[in-house]
């Protein structure tokens, strides 16, 4: 590499870091859902996404262990090769019920689906239309796709219904639990307008999945909007499921075309089969589990009322926020409230927008009444 290169590598990384946006890597010595070891220490944990305390269920380690017995611990192959197995089959197959679609595929991890899933399904005549606030792996499938791009104004179905009326075949990407901010879109309101102008709407249920609906089907269950009358959808098995990997679901035609034009999913070694063991196990466990959701939703209800006179973001989800707006007093709470045993991570920018900075809490089925009375008590005191 020429000297010049590693020169402007070390300066992007210098001026990072005056700006207090350098990410630090922390390594988890344990974790236990409520709580992760770090250097020794044990910490309340207010930033994972294991909404469920999936992540740790015995029987889901069970299942990862004994699948890795049965099937070995890695795929061999991309799928179109070698590497599809037979609990592969039985993962989709259970996708495909649970959410009451014709057919599933499986992907690596949430930002290769969502990137394969509009650079593949949108092309040069299709103009995407995001929410502002999409995650980056949706903009970056935007940008890479061959369609046009705009971008509407969070949850504003009133922007987005003058976007549809200029543009012909446009397809509308939005998210069913934003992850920054913790809300929703109106998902009932956006499919009208979509049929209105014969667009098709396309979800990212990432943060919906296994939280929300009667079995945790997600977001659009929620709404009471059936899977079928989206293009398609995409979650992962990495938040509320407590694993890895992830998916995009919807009509036999959809699925089939991603199959086979899929490059993310073409040219790619297929999910360790171990790991699929796991996430059938923990499907499973979330239909039927009514518990797991009936306590984040006591969790989330008591968090909201002690905190009631803490700036959030208007959330009922998992996810709350507290914007803080400069970088250096977001980490300066975090930091603060580390002292006192919690682990809460700062959300800088890129990842949100300039000037709004934040703490990003993630609320668990595994959180005690007496860990969110310790949290509110030590947000009150440093905000």
């Amino acid at each position: 590499m020429q000297p010049t290169k590693i020169a402007q590598l070390q300066q992007a990384l210098t001026e990072r870091a005056q700006q207090h946006l350098l990410r630090t890597p922390q390594t988890l010595q344990q974790y236990s859902g409520r709580l992760v070891q770090i250097a020794e220490r044990n910490y309340l944990n207010f930033c994972g996404n294991d909404y469920l305390g999936l992540a740790s269920a015995p029987q889901v380690l069970q299942a990862y262990a004994d699948g890795a017995l049965k099937y070995g611990a890695g795929s061999s192959g991309s799928p179109l090769v070698t590497g599809q197995h037979q609990i592969h089959q039985q993962l989709t197959e259970q996708l495909s019920d649970w959410l009451g679609v014709e057919r599933a595929l499986l992907f690596s991890s949430g930002f290769a689906a969502n990137h394969a899933m509009l650079t593949t399904l949108a092309d040069k005549q299709d103009t995407l239309l995001l929410d502002k606030l999409s995650h980056a792996s949706l903009i970056d499938g935007a940008l890479h796709s061959n369609a046009s791009f705009k971008r509407f104004s969070h949850n504003d179905t009133a922007a987005l219904a003058q976007l549809l009326a200029k543009h012909n075949a446009a397809m509308v990407v939005t998210e069913g639990v934003f992850s920054m901010d913790g809300d929703s879109p109106d998902l009932t309101s956006m499919l009208a307008l979509c049929n209105k102008h014969s667009a098709m709407l396309l979800l990212d249920d990432a943060h919906g999945i296994g939280v929300l609906g009667p079995q945790g089907e997600g977001s659009a269950a929620a709404q009471g909007v059936s899977n079928n009358q989206l293009l398609c959808t995409m979650a992962n098995f990495g938040k509320a499921l407590g694993v890895a990997g992830a998916f995009v679901a919807g009509s036999k035609t959809v699925i089939d075309y991603l199959e086979q034009f899929a490059r993310h999913y073409v040219y790619s070694t297929a999910l360790s089969p171990a790991l699929c063991a796991a996430v059938l196990k923990s499907i499973g466990l979330c239909r039927v589990e009514h518990w797991r959701r009936d306590k984040l939703q006591s969790n989330i209800a008591l968090f909201r009322q002690l905190a009631d006179d803490l700036p959030l973001l208007p959330s009922q989800t998992a996810i709350q926020v507290v914007v803080l707006g400069s970088s250096e007093r977001a980490l300066a709470v975090s930091q603060q409230l580390k002292t006192a045993g919690i682990w809460l991570s700062a959300i800088r920018p890129p990842t949100v927008a300039k000037g709004s900075a934040r703490l990003r809490i993630t609320l668990s089925t595994q959180h005690t009444e007496q860990d969110i009375q310790l949290l509110v008590q030590q947000l009150r005191q440093w905000l």
